[in-house]
């Protein structure tokens, strides 16, 4: 670098300053007892359900009152009775078991048993598997 000229050297000061606090910084404890020795003023404001085990609203109450006020008995409907025996009637004609019957529409034999006992949730999707794999029309009438 013989044509650029002299070189020199860049000495001014670089300052590193510490990052303002944060709002939480501000919150602690210590920060506070500080600010309180300094003189500097302090603003305390006590939240509305602060320490308490209160919900934020008071929704809630009513929420309950409302659910417990309701008489209504809520459930899933289970396969009828007319479909579970159909079922049975359809897969003993073909001579298959539970589990072999579970295997051509590929499910789990707990279906086909929860199904021929009334315990499942009907799926119209698994009928259908059914009502092909069997040869038999379950839904609708006959």
């Amino acid at each position: 670098m013989a044509g650029i000229g002299p070189l020199t050297q860049d000495w001014e000061p670089v300052v590193i300053r510490k990052k303002a606090p944060t709002a939480a910084a501000k919150k602690d404890e210590k920060v506070v007892n500080a600010a309180r020795r300094a003189g500097a003023e302090i603003e305390s404001v006590k939240k509305s359900n602060a320490g308490t085990n209160r919900a934020a609203s008071s929704s809630t109450s009513l929420n309950t009152r409302k659910l417990d006020e309701e008489t209504e008995n809520l459930a899933h409907d289970r396969v009828p009775t007319e479909l579970k025996k159909a079922i049975m009637h359809a897969r003993v004609e073909k001579k298959l078991t539970q589990a072999q019957l579970a295997q051509l529409i590929n499910e789990k034999p707990q279906i086909i048993q929860e199904y021929e006992s009334g315990k499942a949730i009907p799926n119209q999707q698994i009928i259908g598997k059914l009502e092909r794999a069997l040869g038999a029309k379950l839904r609708g009438k006959k």
